[in-house]
């Protein structure tokens, strides 16, 4: 239900104290509607501007996980997987550069929107390099925010079938969410899960412990633990046992790869 007039007032007031720019539709169901549901990770660490982006967004009927540091974004596009992530380029933990360029290497498919006060070519250019497929300046109107998401889904609908990877006879869809190998569909927990795709995202290629620990567990993963090794079993015993090829291999002093030999 439409808020009554003093709140939205209120509201409206607020919003421009904090560079969002409200127009008829954000918030209050006056016009826009969104068409498809969405689940969105939004990266803002100034609480009461992601606040509001969140309250606007779900008003649309869109589903958002809020993050108010790169570390922990890191930790939930990884382990869940989103439509579209927004990202502050001014975050503590892991700056917005930094995380778009190990997201883009990660998960490739997921379309990230930069929404900063940064608004220089250079700063604009320097977001687009690192892998954002938009790039917005506060402040902004939230209906330009739904317009630009809306465009950018539309691409990431468009490559839905890339959701599936494949090597030999092994298949993850990550979209849905299942393990085939053969004819045999493979239940795996959802860190076994994540393992699993982080290897066949970038298959045929060494992955060190390093990175496994940073994409999966995040960067405060206890590097003296051999949780990476217990994993790796894990998938083995799943993927691998009862199959002619093993297609996880581990290459000596330098990590693990998926392959088929």
């Amino acid at each position: 239900m439409p808020l009554p007039c003093q709140k939205i007032l209120h509201s409206i007031n607020t919003l421009k104290s904090f560079n969002v720019v409200p127009s008829l539709g954000f918030g209050f169901n006056f016009a826009t509607k969104c068409i498809l549901h969405m689940d969105i990770l939004l990266v803002e660490d100034e609480p009461k501007v992601a606040d509001f982006i969140k309250k606007g967004l779900e008003e649309q009927q869109y589903t958002v996980k809020l993050a108010y540091d790169g570390i922990l974004a890191q930790s939930l596009a990884m382990s869940t997987e989103y439509n579209l992530i927004i990202l502050d380029l001014i975050v503590p933990g892991i700056n917005g550069i930094d995380l778009c360029k190990l997201l883009k290497r990660l998960k490739p498919d997921v379309p990230i929107l930069m929404l900063t006060a940064l608004g220089t070519v250079k700063d604009k250019v320097l977001g687009l390099e690192s892998g954002a497929d938009d790039y917005l300046v506060k402040p902004f109107h939230f209906e330009e925010l739904l317009a630009r998401m809306k465009a950018l889904t539309r691409r990431q609908r468009q490559t839905l079938p890339n959701m599936v990877y494949k090597i030999a006879d092994l298949e993850v869809d990550s979209y849905k969410k299942i393990v085939r190998r053969g004819e045999k569909e493979i239940n795996l927990t959802a860190k076994e899960f994540s393992l699993l795709e982080l290897l066949i995202i970038n298959k045929n290629r060494v992955l060190s412990r390093t990175q496994i620990a940073e994409s999966i567990w995040g960067i405060n993963y206890d590097r003296s633990t051999n949780l990476i090794d217990v994993y790796i079993n894990y998938l083995r015993s799943k993927i691998d046992k009862g199959f002619d090829t093993p297609l996880i291999q581990t290459m000596i002093g330098m990590g693990y790869v998926l392959k088929n030999k």
